[in-house]
């Protein structure tokens, strides 16, 4: 079967305009993930074409791309999952909100800016347990938190979200889902600044319950969800 893409291309040298690319590749495989496709018309037709990418496996998060008019993983977009015929079309695109670098690269920084803005990282000063191990958690403490440990800081929640396409100061749902993991850990200590951070301005209040994010998640997190419970820690002050 033949794949026509349709990419967006952007090369800051010179001046130049973002436009569309059109490349045609022949035997293309229903398995062949958009990453394949990308990677044949880099090697095999344009040298120039940009992108990122690393493990090629839905791990690394690095090739978060919009296809088809959604966020998906490059490496995990099947060609099964875009068409069938003898002729599949696919439009590949950087993720919006961003800065477009080159191609389909795009400055990950104001991302990363807001990640680490929610003090993504263990508190707790407490006095190290006596057998110099370990601090123990319960199953059911653990399951509280769990499913916004799955984050790989992709991006293609916050870069769906209507709200961060409107204002890029809003501190997006990745960030949220990072401050989430830690508020909801019994044995974090510093719940309480997070939710202090999250509640100004550009935080969770700027969430408009969409669910772009949820549905742009390729690890499945429940992100909308996580951001209501971030929302009712606030307003109950119940950890």
């Amino acid at each position: 079967m033949k794949a026509s893409l349709r990419v967006k291309r952007y090369n800051p040298e010179g001046g130049g305009k973002p436009h569309w690319g059109e490349y045609t590749l022949d035997g293309v495989s229903q398995n062949d993930s958009v990453l394949d496709l990308l990677h044949r018309i880099k090697w095999e037709q344009d040298g120039s074409l940009t992108l990122r990418r690393s493990c090629a496996h839905g791990v690394c998060g690095s090739d978060a791309m919009r296809i088809n008019g959604a966020n998906a993983l490059a490496c995990k977009t099947l060609v099964a999952r875009l068409g069938s015929g003898d002729n599949v079309k696919i439009q590949v695109e950087p993720i919006l909100g961003l800065p477009v670098v080159k191609d389909l690269v795009v400055d990950m920084e104001p991302f990363m800016e807001h990640y680490r803005s929610v003090m993504p990282f263990f508190i707790n000063n407490d006095n190290v347990p006596e057998d110099g191990r370990e601090r123990h958690q319960t199953i059911e403490d653990r399951e509280r938190f769990d499913d916004t440990t799955k984050c790989i800081l992709c991006a293609a929640c916050t870069t769906s979200c209507p709200s961060f396409w409107a204002n890029g100061k809003y501190v997006g749902p990745a960030a949220i889902v990072q401050a989430h993991r830690f508020i909801f850990d019994s044995r974090d200590k510093g719940a309480e600044e997070r939710l202090n951070i999250v509640n100004e301005q550009f935080g969770v209040w700027r969430c408009r319950t969409a669910f772009n994010c949820t549905n742009a998640c390729p690890r499945e997190i429940e992100v909308t969800k996580a951001i209501a419970e971030v929302k009712m820690a606030i307003t109950n002050g119940i950890i």
